[in-house]
């Protein structure tokens, strides 16, 4: 298998049987961990070489993990000093999970250590092998499946993760109530139709990109059940719980759920289509034909199936741990491990992937009457907005004292870790999480807001020293952390980057407050999310933050949670660095550094609906380094105080920037790679709009898998209603970071393109993304309307210059703003505005600032804001401020 890390990146410690004794050693770039006691005489040796009917020492090793957990259960329990399981290096594969019970436990205070190597893999894959070409077609290659792979929603290739065979629909669908009705029979005479999958990619509304979905930060999918001529039969219960989401009877448009709309938007519109054979057409796609028990593959450039290492999941978890309230599993350490090649089969069964947030989906027959809606509809399930988790490919319920150390979590198919409720004083420290299909580690649950038994209650988890990146691989509405309800949690220090969503997701259950009711009562407190570094988040999805809290924190603005000293910066999608949402009540924002976000900093303000006094939410925002700028201010228990405006990040203190991520000791973890070097993953949600005469101006989401390689550069590219290329301009990645666009020139004015764009690195380029709708330049004349409210938030020597977009917007979308800046005595400065945030916040209203530097204090300034487009810049909104003397 190739499953080790890059080979430019020094190794990970091997292990070496020398003198009878095996040998391990931390993993690079993680504190060791600590070491077994000296009187330890019990530990089991494993090694993929080994042999189950040898007696597991340093001699003679067993071969498989579970002959190695019958070793330690035959010890008498009684542990003097940790009982250390070592794994060897290499692959272990296994037919079943590692299922763990209290049986497993350790003793007196000492542990069962599961002591990898950094090159120790627990897989649940298998390899395909004995691949030929396909006689008559060029580039596609197959092979027999093996025995037990039945079903797959993944395939690797040299630990590159292969893309499902997808592509557009082929046919226009019209909603019915089980399913649409095609524009012809063209999907009824695929053979294979049956299991096709639907994709429905939402985000916010954008220029010409079809946002579909359920709510902005969702993706969810449903299969094809059958196909008929023109009527097509999408799976039960997907299809209902997708679209039949109860409304309240007097408030139209809201759902009792209160998440996201009633039923499919755009008309039901899907964005593309996956998994039938009749897609396969790029290379780096694949297919299972299950009935043929056949796997197609077109390889990549560079790629040898006769030599290539392809790996299959078969297993849905790899490890299990299933404590109970009476008698949970304990005193377990796993260290120097990856755990990699588990799949996830439920969004290909007639469940579907019916998201409703964070990975969280509505299920079961009459999921969409009942589950969560406690309170609300007779018969609803309690509590308000228990809904379904997704599952960990490693899991643990009930966990006493566990340790995921030194780790890695990589080419899985569900979440990566799941510590399920009644988990307590754990760690999770020093691990990396990528190239996972969903969220990255999930605390807790939200299926039990007010346990009666102490042994239910989730707390003492800490998750630090982790990287988490280039994740979610599938479900884009995927989260790096979850944590549900839980208490005295510490999330600190962990690195988060290029992720497709937002990067911690705390709480849950504050919708309620959207109708004016409370938040779903729940045992939180204590909770902490403290020195994290977040970048380039939201790169798939919109309507989320870098740190996302709802519901009840808390019950006191004491031990309500804490959100201190992190940095976040370079945010794509929009929303906000640290978003309060419904129902956030009793937490700080303290000592952040916050830019480069689309429309706030910190926000929102929300009314608490627990009385009928009026009051906000208690929140407390102060000590930040922000561009957003507010006043000082007491807003019925909003509390805004103490911050400060910078006008780049040079401006936030030195210590409080370099404290934010991976400590010293584990910042080797930012250099580990996974698998051999790629292309990147191809970019999404391309739009275009008209520029100039002949222009179109091209806008889309980057990449956030770049294959292992640093994106360079974007290829643009028009194709007429002919198919022929019309114009390609390739940008720099950094360009494109900066203006979120890229310029078509030299089309003909009222004929139709298409725009496909491919991301480009040192190994190559991406596969093509969909093609947008097609739209024809024209010569624009018509300018857009004024900006309105702007307004200057004034510190000493800068300030932030806050408006509101235009709503008339001419012949053209807005692609920037320019701000203009005069003193009273004539001195003017002007600021051009370019960015994702300056196209995404136009169609909503929402409002943008900018931070200007190097202002004198004590000075009156006029400043104006007008709106520039592709057909040039509309009329200027003024607004006024001085500087306070310094």
């Amino acid at each position: 298998m190739t499953v080790s890390r890059h080979p430019l990146v020094p190794a990970l410690a091997a292990v070496a049987l020398a003198a009878g004794a095996l040998v391990a050693a931390a993993p690079a770039g993680a504190a060791p961990p600590p070491a077994a006691d000296a009187s330890t005489t019990s530990d089991v040796y494993v090694a993929p070489s080994g042999d189950d009917d040898a007696s597991g020492d340093a001699r003679h090793p067993v071969r498989t993990l579970q002959r190695a957990q019958s070793l330690v259960r035959e010890r008498d329990g009684n542990l003097s000093g940790d009982l250390t399981v070592h794994l060897a290096s290499g692959t272990y594969r296994q037919s079943a999970p590692l299922t763990l019970d209290a049986r497993d436990s350790g003793s007196n205070g000492h542990k069962v250590v599961w002591q990898g190597t950094g090159s120790t893999v627990v897989s649940g894959g298998r390899q395909v092998t004995g691949w030929h070409q396909v006689p008559g077609q060029p580039g596609l290659w197959s092979a027999r499946a093996p025995h037990d792979l039945t079903d797959t929603r993944q395939l690797y290739v040299d630990g590159v993760r292969a893309d499902r065979a997808a592509g557009e629909v082929p046919v226009t669908l019209t909603k019915t109530a089980t399913g649409y009705t095609a524009s012809s029979d063209t999907l009824a005479r695929w053979p294979d139709i049956a299991g096709a999958e639907f994709v429905y990619t939402s985000g916010e509304a954008l220029w010409n990109i079809q946002r579909d979905g359920l709510g902005q930060w969702t993706q969810p999918r449903c299969d094809i059940a059958s196909a008929s001529g023109t009527a097509i039969t999408m799976v039960q219960p997907c299809w209902d719980n997708s679209n039949k989401r109860v409304e309240f009877p007097d408030i139209p448009g809201r759902t009792v759920s209160m998440v996201g709309p009633g039923a499919l938007t755009n008309g039901g519109h899907a964005t593309y289509i996956e998994n039938a054979r009749e897609l396969l057409d790029t290379p780096g796609e694949w297919y299972l034909d299950r009935a043929a028990h056949t796997v197609y593959y077109m390889p990549r450039k560079g790629e040898d199936l006769h030599h290539a290492d392809v790996e299959a999941p078969v297993l849905e978890k790899l490890v299990d741990g299933r404590g109970t309230t009476a008698a949970p599993v304990h005193d377990i350490a796993f260290r120097g491990m990856q755990f990699s090649y588990a799949t996830w089969l439920t969004p290909s069964s007639p469940e579907g992937f019916s998201e409703i947030q964070a990975g969280y989906t509505i299920s079961g027959a009459t999921g969409y009457a009942t589950e969560g809606l406690c309170g609300f509809v007779e018969g609803g399930a309690c509590p308000f907005g228990a809904w379904t988790k997704e599952p960990g490919n490693v899991a643990v319920s009930h966990g006493r004292n566990l340790e995921f150390s030194g780790d890695a979590f990589v080419h899985l198919g569900a979440a990566g870790l799941e510590l399920g409720d009644g988990t307590q004083d754990t760690q999770v420290r020093g691990n990396v999480f990528t190239d996972i299909s969903g969220n990255g580690v999930e605390v807790g649950g939200v299926g039990n807001a007010l346990p009666t038994d102490d042994a239910d209650v989730t707390r003492g988890v800490q998750v630090t020293d982790n990287h988490l990146y280039a994740l979610p691989r599938e479900f884009t509405g995927g989260v790096p952390i979850v944590n549900g309800y839980t208490q005295h949690d510490l999330i600190s220090h962990n690195q988060i980057d290029h992720v497709g969503y937002s990067g911690i997701s705390m709480g849950w259950g504050g919708w309620p407050d959207k109708i004016g009711s409370p938040a779903t009562p729940n045992d939180s407190h204590d909770n902490t999310v403290s020195d994290n570094l977040i970048t380039d988040y939201m790169q798939g999805l919109d309507d989320g933050g870098g740190i996302y809290t709802q519901g009840l924190t808390g019950t006191s603005m004491a031990d309500g949670e804490k959100v201190t000293g992190n940095v976040i910066h370079s945010q794509f999608g929009l929303g906000k660095s640290v978003y309060t949402d419904n129902g956030c009540t009793y937490e700080t924002v303290s000592g952040n550094v916050l830019y480069g976000a689309s429309y706030s900093n910190v926000a929102s303000r929300h009314t608490d609906y627990r009385d009928d006094l009026g009051n906000n939410d208690p929140t407390l925002v102060s000590g930040n380094w922000w561009e957003q700028g507010d006043a000082d201010s007491d807003n019925k228990g909003l509390v805004t105080q103490g911050n400060h405006i910078i006008a780049s990040p040079a401006d936030a203190p030195a210590d409080v920037v370099a404290a934010a991520g991976l400590e010293p000791a584990y910042r080797g973890l930012l250099d580990e790679r996974f698998g051999a070097v790629s292309v990147p993953t191809a970019p999404t949600r391309v739009g275009t709009s008209t520029g100039a005469g002949g222009t179109l101006l091209v806008t889309f989401n980057p990449v956030w898998a770049d294959g292992g390689s640093p994106v360079t550069g974007y290829q643009v590219q028009a194709v007429d209603a002919a198919g022929h290329i019309a114009a390609t301009t390739t940008v720099p990645a950094a360009d494109f970071s900066a203006s979120a666009l890229a310029t078509l020139t030299g089309l003909t004015d009222g004929v139709p393109y298409r725009v496909t764009v491919t991301a480009l690195n040192a190994h190559g380029s991406s596969a093509p993304s969909l093609p947008s709708v097609a739209l024809a330049p024209i010569a624009g004349s018509v300018l857009p309307a004024a900006p309105t409210g702007v307004k200057l938030r004034a510190q000493a020597t800068a300030a932030t210059v806050a408006w509101t977009p235009p709503t008339a917007l001419g012949d053209s979308h807005v692609i920037g703003y320019r701000i203009v800046l005069t003193d009273a005595a004539g001195t003017s400065r002007t600021v051009e505005v370019a960015g994702r945030d300056a196209l995404v916040t136009q169609p909503s209203a929402k409002g943008m600032f900018r931070v200007v530097g190097g202002l004198t204090p004590g000075t009156a300034y006029t400043v104006s804001v007008a709106a520039v487009t592709g057909s040039g810049t509309g009329p200027a909104a003024t607004g006024k401020g001085t500087t306070p003397a310094a």
